[in-house]
């Protein structure tokens, strides 16, 4: 397994004919996996900000016409009207590992001790890798395939890449994974195991612009962002956090608020976009506020007025939210939804990590963090005590670092 340090002039030239890892060629185990059905219904890309339409790509460069005007807009997908469906996919029932419909928990002991009528827990631990990423790379495999890509690349140091690892052996791709040089051995192993091509960067910079290079070549699927400043990931692919709504919906009943942990939102953007839907279907009166946790000040920031391509560094333990950079994605998240941004430093989330511990949760660091945040929300008084409160467990502390955690 090559796993080089690169600086960027010298990457690896592409592969024109990859072999699947058990030695068969790409293509034949390709030919097996089910042909994922494109929606009728999605008719191109819209931006977020100037809800200008273009066509559908397999690349994800944003709006032109905002950057024209110096804003970094990302697209989503666009649907046409009066369909059938309250949430609308862009791909139908095709190439899955058994992703979605994970458990909503109640925890009522834990509600007691933060003031709440009712807190669940929506474990995304469940998911056939162990994260919520599993729901974004399904949906970006199904592109892949429909656009004939032969290999996956991402810039991921953790969950996302071992999803897309995972999600690529099933589906016959190639993956090629751009990380840190000091990526956890626990996320290299699998990597490793499913025949993933590391190649390894210093900063974000290297590694968006790996990504970005690949995208250029015929065959490959870039799964994550790769611009900078930074847009998100594919806008198809994220539409795979949109059923996360409708499983709250379904399984609790409306919440009054959710809580999320983010990097760059696609996460949080999805989950805003599901409850939008619903809004758009009349299945919901109104959208739950979106609360995005950050281990340092990034997105709160931006909300006190910085400027959204801005660099906002910070150091911290929670691997899966880590990174200096916003997006217009996190942004409309919160702000569309009437939330905001709360800053949960590592060792308040070691604290809640212990509480939720005790109740019985493994969660990752950045997933505790959530716990903290309301609190935080509770003493300030945005979230009411009679409130109803969903917590997005996007892993557990299985394959963290950061975990045990030191004694407090």
């Amino acid at each position: 397994m090559t796993s080089p340090v690169l600086d960027f002039k010298f990457a690896i030239p592409p592969m024109d004919s990859p072999v699947h890892p058990s030695g068969t060629p790409l293509g034949m185990v390709r030919d097996r996996t089910p042909r994922p059905v494109r929606n009728t219904r999605l008719h191109g890309l819209r931006c977020l900000r100037c809800d200008a339409l273009y066509p559908v790509t397999q690349t994800h460069d944003g709006c032109p016409a905002c950057r024209k005007a110096g804003f970094h807009v990302a697209l989503r997908a666009s649907y046409l009207p009066n369909g059938a469906e309250a949430m609308p996919l862009p791909y139908g029932p095709g190439f899955t590992l058994g992703e979605g419909r994970t458990p909503l928990q109640d925890m009522p002991e834990l509600a007691a001790q933060l003031g709440v009528a009712r807190l669940d827990i929506k474990d995304e631990s469940c998911n056939p890798t162990g994260s919520h990423k599993d729901r974004m790379t399904a949906m970006g495999v199904a592109q892949a395939l429909d656009v004939d890509a032969h290999t996956l690349v991402l810039a991921s140091s953790g969950n996302a890449a071992v999803s897309a690892a995972h999600y690529a052996w099933a589906a016959g791709l190639g993956c090629e994974v751009a990380t840190y040089e000091g990526m956890p051995a626990t996320y290299a192993r699998q990597l490793d195991a499913l025949g993933a091509r590391r190649y390894m960067f210093a900063d974000n910079a290297g590694r968006w612009a790996f990504v970005r290079e690949r995208s250029q070549h015929p065959g490959y699927f870039a799964l994550t962002n790769y611009h900078l400043p930074a847009l998100g990931s594919a806008p198809l692919a994220i539409e795979g956090y949109k059923p996360i709504a409708l499983e709250c919906l379904n399984d609790g009943g409306l919440p009054d608020h959710v809580v999320i942990p983010t990097a760059r939102g696609d996460l949080a953007w999805g989950i805003y976009a599901g409850f939008r839907d619903l809004l758009a279907a009349g299945r919901i009166a109104r959208i739950p506020r979106l609360w995005l946790v950050e281990p340092f000040p990034r997105l709160s920031r931006v909300l006190a007025g910085g400027a959204m391509n801005g660099s906002y560094p910070g150091h911290t333990a929670q691997l899966s939210t880590a990174g200096a950079t916003v997006t217009y994605l996190q942004w409309q998240a919160a702000t569309a939804s009437g939330g905001g941004a709360v800053v949960v430093d590592d060792e308040e989330a070691r604290a809640a990590r212990r509480l939720l511990t005790a109740a019985g949760v493994s969660a990752e660091l950045c997933a505790a963090a959530g716990l903290a945040a309301l609190r935080q929300l509770r003493d300030s008084r945005a979230v009411a005590p009679d409130a109803h409160v969903v917590l997005m467990l996007t892993a557990n502390a299985s394959s963290d670092p950061s975990w045990p955690d030191r004694p407090a």
